[in-house]
């Protein structure tokens, strides 16, 4: 199938329900291929050679980006099958998909029937008792249904909205929140009623609109959506800058983070501009997605706030070069410092013929140059590996105390690598006199 084959369906009212892709490459095509054709048992030739197949496939790969995107941008009806495994398990995971799919459909038919058996009847009751007058005063609501697995289209659902649009009806009617659903494409928490669609925010939330539908709309619903005006709406940083002149409201602090704290000096925490909202023609800026989002369910509660006339000092931006070589220090490697003083403290190197200060610069020296993120992987490996070897050339110290006693040990009594470690202690003196053999120091 093509994509223009797929708009020629469409154009017919032709739909598939389900859109079967199987995922398989093309070597085990090719290789299932070789393997049908050398069955015995086969009636008639088929043209299933290596090389048909592999045009097929290639035929497939081409079209299917095209394919696949049409079929779930528009009906969400594309189900991806790996098909290296069994037939049978193919064909029961298929099957289960078409049961899914059937599924949905009769639980729809069923609570759309049923509604409208109801209305029938009743319209028969009231013409036989008290004529056609109060008809249209006792007619059944009906009920409500999933409309999952249906193939609505993104542009039929928009035309058949109902009266609260993207807007989660139940968490209006329970807790007064707006809560958009207009990011969730999928049809999974949607539902119709009396021939409009109306989406919900959570699963709890279907099963309870999907009970009493009529407790969530007008006109027994307790809040009405506001007008579009007076709802909130996510800016981007891009459309942010592009209302300028258009100062955010609150000089730029997070309403939320100030309300929440209960309007202290402390709360005045400034606001990011890659969470922006307008509302009510005015912009506001939070701390965080989630302080946003806050705003965005009740901005009736956060938005009209004054702040206090003492407000925390502007942060001028400062570079980093401009500082004096004391805070430089402090705001480039304090944090590495710290680190590697702690580690020093922690070992208290000591290397052999140097002083403890002069081994524990050389340690803080080792360990700045292997964990400095802004070197390459080669130089943070090498650095590390003289790391290790200075700590090994501090542990001689204690290793030969504890192996070199006052009583004399004849040789055959001293531990197997006695001698190499000796040595290396030894040959550690000369590259302690010079710079060039102190910058060596630790290397393997």
């Amino acid at each position: 199938m093509t994509k223009r084959q797929a708009d020629l369906m469409e154009a017919r009212s032709i739909i598939p329900v389900r859109v079967i892709e199987l995922h398989m490459e093309t070597v085990e095509v090719v290789r299932r291929g070789l393997g049908d054709e050398s069955k015995p048992s086969r009636p008639y030739p088929t043209r299933d050679s290596p090389q048909i197949l592999s045009v097929r496939n290639s035929c497939f790969r081409r079209e299917v980006a095209s394919l696949r995107q049409h079929f779930q941008q528009q009906y969400h009806n594309w189900v991806p099958v790996d098909a290296h495994k069994s037939k049978w398990w193919v064909w029961d995971r298929i099957l289960h998909e078409v049961q899914i799919s059937m599924g949905h459909i009769q639980d729809y038919l069923e609570r759309i029937r049923k509604g409208e058996s109801q209305i029938y009847s009743i319209i028969c009751k009231q013409y036989k008792c008290y004529g056609m007058l109060g008809v249209f005063t006792l007619c059944s609501p009906g009920q409500a249904a999933r409309i999952q697995h249906l193939c609505i289209t993104p542009a039929e659902l928009q035309s058949r909205l109902g009266e609260f649009g993207h807007y989660c009806p139940v968490s209006l009617a329970l807790h007064y929140h707006l809560v958009d659903c207009s990011l969730h494409t999928s049809l999974e928490l949607a539902a119709e009623y009396r021939g409009h669609y109306y989406k919900v925010a959570s699963r709890e939330y279907l099963e309870r609109f999907l009970e009493a539908p009529e407790q969530f709309l007008a006109p027994k619903c307790p809040y009405l959506l506001p007008p579009a005006k007076l709802l909130p709406h996510r800016l981007t940083a891009g459309q942010v800058k592009s209302r300028f002149p258009q100062q955010v409201e609150m000089k730029g602090y997070c309403p939320v983070t100030y309300l929440d704290g209960q309007q202290r000096y402390e709360a005045l925490v400034r606001g990011n501009v890659e969470f922006a909202v307008e509302y009510r023609e005015k912009i506001y800026i939070f701390e965080t997605e989630e302080k946003q989002n806050k705003f965005l369910r009740s901005p009736e509660t956060y938005w009209d706030q004054k702040l206090p006339h003492k407000l925390p000092p502007m942060g001028d931006p400062v570079h980093l070069t401009s500082l004096p070589m004391l805070g430089y220090l402090e705001q480039g490697v304090a944090t590495s410092i710290i680190k590697g003083m702690t580690e020093v403290g922690c070992l208290k190197p000591k290397f052999p013929y140097l002083s403890v200060k002069r081994s524990a610069i050389l340690y803080l020296a080792f360990h700045l140059k292997a964990y400095n993120p802004r070197n390459s992987d080669y130089i943070r490996e090498k650095y590390k590996e003289k790391l290790a070897g200075f700590k090994e050339a501090c542990e001689l110290i204690s290793y030969l105390g504890s192996v070199m006693t006052r009583r004399h040990k004849p040789p055959h009594e001293q531990p197997t690598d006695f001698e190499d470690k000796l040595h290396k202690f030894l040959a550690l003196e000369d590259g302690t006199k010079t710079a060039s053999g102190l910058i060596q120091l630790g290397g393997r």
